[in-house]
């Protein structure tokens, strides 16, 4: 069985409180298809150092108000 990355996100709970940003709008703007926006939301993908940073700067936010790391 796959084990699920270890990096949480609050991707979505971002985009609701800006506008209800879309998922197309967001990854436009990092410059990923909506389906990584998707995937990261959902915890089935961890994205790349660079797009974590243009997440948050996205949101105008440090990048551990977007992600955060459980080592358990």
């Amino acid at each position: 069985m796959a084990r699920r990355p270890v990096i949480g996100n609050r991707v979505r709970a971002l985009r609701e409180a800006h506008d209800r940003m879309s998922q197309a709008d967001l990854a436009a703007a990092i410059g990923v298809t909506r389906q990584t926006v998707i995937a990261i939301e959902h915890g089935k993908y961890s994205p790349s150092l660079d797009s974590a940073f243009r997440i948050a700067r996205v949101f105008g936010v440090g990048i551990e108000d977007v992600f955060s790391w459980d080592e358990t």
